[in-house]
């Protein structure tokens, strides 16, 4: 990703400067953080992930072609242990609440961007509602999107 296209990401991700909100995500402890993702970054053909209550369970899965397992890895080793892979907001926003983390790394269409964002603000919150770091995909249509892994995996890597 070169330089203008993170400006982008930064504008859309903090309103003004983005580079601040990653850099506020490395004051989060892991353990605190959700990352979430659309399971329409997966490959439409093979892929031997299960829908589960929980959203796409992608444990096992060694398929290099996928995005989601190269973003899942890198969270993996970086210490997430809250990760969920949903099909749609309704799903994410029902884990945010359960998990309640004090900060969401979200992967999704602007749509589904924004329409998260106003659903975890109207959760009530026993203190500040979580930091939302945003990575609008690349390309939408719910089916085989694409998002810059490098970028996503910088993200979550960096506020480590």
């Amino acid at each position: 990703m070169d330089e203008m296209d993170q400006l982008e990401y930064g504008r859309r991700n903090g309103g003004g400067n983005g580079a601040n909100r990653i850099d506020e995500l490395s004051t989060v402890p892991v353990s605190q953080r959700l990352l979430l993702l659309p399971h329409c970054l997966r490959p439409t053909q093979g892929c031997p992930g299960k829908m589960t209550r929980q959203g796409l369970d992608c444990d096992g899965c060694t398929r290099e072609d996928c995005k989601i397992f190269h973003i899942r890895q890198a969270a993996l080793q970086a210490g997430y242990q809250n990760l969920c892979i949903a099909p749609g907001g309704r799903l994410a926003v029902r884990c945010v609440a359960e998990v309640r983390p004090a900060a969401i790394v979200a992967v999704a269409c602007d749509k589904e961007l924004e329409d998260g964002v106003a659903a975890v603000k109207a959760l009530e919150w026993q203190g500040p509602a979580p930091l939302i770091i945003q990575i609008p995909l690349l390309r939408d249509g719910c089916v085989e999107t694409d998002v810059d892994v490098a970028y996503v995996n910088q993200v979550i890597v960096g506020g480590v």
